[in-house]
């Protein structure tokens, strides 16, 4: 099947392009980008041009920026095309609601490729018949490594430190045997910023989250959970699961987050069908709702 990609920034030509090349399911067709571009495939800076010359692209892989996203995703569904969204699938609930009305006859994917991770289908297993007695989460890693002189990530709508700590949440959403939700935040806003470069969050399960954006050296992407029957932990996004500190055989196997990703596109296409599980984007929009605002030191790249 016929793939077109728009965005092509760091994400798109970090993961995406490498797991369409190998992918048994999809072929990159054309790409939009105001100035990205993949060797050897056909390159627009305007989305309808590029739908307008390519009727056999079946679907759009939208990897743009939260804010803008919505008009493309709107063009893509006009023109009668199945589309995959990164994570967040928008910058607001309302945005994805709105999609979600005008998929009519094509297939919406919003993806959480954290959840592909490969102990992710572990931990739910192993907690489906379990009770949470706490928890918590930590998620700290360094903006300047990751986002590189990307100031939208700190603008309104970029959503700052949720942008990766989205992760941790789309997976605990994920395992979790019953719905969580957020009952306290705090957020630190930079005094030159609209986005929180940290936040520590409070969620029902006595389940707590630390998130910074501001870590140097290793990066931590841990989750651990205490129950009845023992203490599971995720750790390395996800790729590594422990239950009472012992890790659990058998994940290297588990295909990797965005080949992953894909594969389970190919699939709702093929299956005519949808999935779009906005559990995740909602404790973030609560957080913004709940959260109580702390003015730290400006940030800057």
């Amino acid at each position: 099947m016929k793939i077109a990609l728009v965005g092509i920034g760091k994400i798109a030509l970090d993961q995406h392009v490498p797991a369409l090349k190998d992918s048994p399911d999809w072929e990159l067709a054309a790409t939009v980008s105001r100035s990205g571009q993949v060797e050897g495939v056909p390159a627009y800076t305007d989305i309808d041009a590029m739908l307008a010359a390519h009727p056999d692209v079946t679907t759009v892989s939208l990897c743009l920026p939260p804010v803008p996203r919505f008009a493309a995703a709107q063009a893509v569904l006009r023109a009668g095309r199945h589309l995959m969204l990164e994570k967040p699938p928008g910058a607001t609930l309302s945005e994805v609601h709105a999609l979600q009305a005008m998929a009519q006859g094509v297939s919406l994917y919003a993806t959480w490729h954290s959840r592909m991770a490969h102990g992710v289908a572990g931990a739910r297993a192993w907690l489906a018949d379990r009770t949470i007695h706490g928890g918590r989460i930590t998620w700290r890693e360094d903006i300047r490594k990751w986002h590189p002189g990307q100031d939208w990530i700190l603008e309104a709508g970029g959503m700052g430190v949720f942008d990766p700590g989205i992760n941790a949440l789309s997976i605990l959403t994920a395992i979790l045997p019953r719905p969580v939700h957020l009952t306290g935040a705090e957020l630190d806003l930079p005094a030159n910023r609209q986005a929180p470069i940290a936040a520590r969050l409070s969620l029902s399960d006595n389940i707590t989250a630390d998130l910074d954006f501001l870590q140097q050296g290793p990066q931590t992407w841990d989750i651990e959970l205490q129950t009845d029957g023992g203490t599971l932990a995720l750790r390395m996004g996800g790729n590594l699961l422990e239950i009472d500190g012992q890790p659990v055989d058998g994940q290297d196997s588990i295909m990797q987050e965005y080949p992953a990703l894909y594969a389970r596109m190919a699939a709702l296409v093929r299956q005519g069908a949808s999935e779009v599980d906005l559990a995740p984007m909602v404790l973030v929009a609560d957080a913004f709702t709940l959260g109580r605002r702390v003015t730290v030191a400006p940030f800057d790249f």
